[in-house]
């Protein structure tokens, strides 16, 4: 993979995990709050967009987790990417 794609794939690696900690913070949000209908339609907008983000990320580079299903069921690939914590910023 050369330089131009690795950006790429680590750009969206960080959006994704931007996008859950905000579906995180909004299900919190929503356990104390639940007749908040404002962040209710937040945490489905924000729910339907990481859903997007980790089914782009898993077409193009594979699967995020060993159970996304995104293997293929060939081989065991997951592995084979950095691990969230050794990837650079």
């Amino acid at each position: 993979m050369n330089g131009t794609h690795l950006k790429e794939k680590y750009e969206l690696l960080h959006e994704i995990q931007k996008w859950r900690f905000r579906v995180l913070e909004l299900a919190l949000f929503l356990d104390t709050h639940p007749d908040d209908s404002r962040a209710l339609e937040d945490y489905n907008e924000a729910a339907k967009r990481l859903h997007s983000l980790q089914r782009t990320y898993e077409e193009r580079y594979g699967p995020l987790m060993n159970f996304s299903g995104a293997s293929g069921g060939h081989t065991w690939t997951w592995i084979e990417e950095p691990w969230p914590w050794e990837i650079g910023t």
